[in-house]
């Protein structure tokens, strides 16, 4: 039986991902998308708060529609925790009620993928500037998750997220590679990671969680279809038998 997981994308940086995801998957997934609007291109606070509101969400929303999704996804990591944790949630109560399916967001999706896999200790290698990443890190401290290290690289926007290669990519993650830290976080939608997840834990030697595997991980496992997949890493290895809503 075929399970349909909408995606709510903000702009264009990495939304070529989310076909990969969807071969990688297997036959039966499929992640339409649709591109939310988008104000101003940037990793500010202001600029953020406006990429969430709840209009660009709800229009976005009305475009999944025809999909019949069976669960949908805000993917999006800065443009949810910047409205903290409780605004984070709120995001994802107005979506569910306009489309009557569970929804989330990726930032909601990395406190529970850390929560599955029984991670306590995490550092985080941000592509946003420290007055945006703090948010994060405050969001992951409601949730109970504890933030070894910070490293923020102050890339102005998502669409220059989105022009990082691999190597760019393995750097990044290789910045933060904190020792006391269980895992380490790549939270941002609009960078390429979804081809490189075995590539960053092989180079790290632990669990990397990165915002396109961690939102289609959410969305599968809200829609009780969570399956393993051999290049998603320690999240899809480990998790894959968690009954929906675990």
């Amino acid at each position: 039986m075929g399970v349909t997981i909408g995606m709510l994308y903000p702009g264009f940086g990495a939304e070529d991902d989310y076909p990969y995801l969807e071969e990688i998957l297997g036959e039966g997934v499929s992640l339409p998308l649709v591109h939310t609007s988008v104000g101003v291109d940037a990793h500010e606070v202001e600029a953020l708060l406006d990429l969430g509101r709840s209009e660009r969400l709800l229009e976005g929303a009305q475009e999944l529609r025809t999909a019949a999704p069976d669960a949908v996804m805000w993917a999006c990591t800065s443009g949810s925790f910047v409205f903290g944790w409780d605004g984070a949630r709120q995001q994802a109560r107005e979506v569910q009620d306009a489309l009557q399916v569970p929804t989330s967001s990726t930032s909601l999706a990395f406190v529970d993928a850390i929560r599955a896999l029984g991670v306590g200790r995490v550092a985080v290698a941000a592509t946003y500037p420290e007055e945006v990443s703090r948010h994060f890190v405050d969001l992951l401290g409601h949730g109970g998750i504890d933030v070894t290290q910070l490293v923020s690289h102050d890339i102005a926007t998502a669409a220059l997220a989105g022009e990082l290669d691999r190597g760019c990519v393995l750097e990044l993650a290789r910045s933060n590679d904190s020792p006391e830290a269980q895992a380490v976080l790549i939270p941002d939608t609009a960078l390429h990671t979804a081809r490189w997840i075995n590539d960053l834990e092989e180079t790290l030697g632990k669990p990397v969680l990165t915002a396109n595997q961690v939102t289609v991980w959410q969305g599968l496992r809200l829609a009780g279809a969570l399956r393993p997949c051999a290049a998603l890493g320690h999240l899809f290895a480990e998790t894959a038998g968690l009954p929906a809503g675990a």
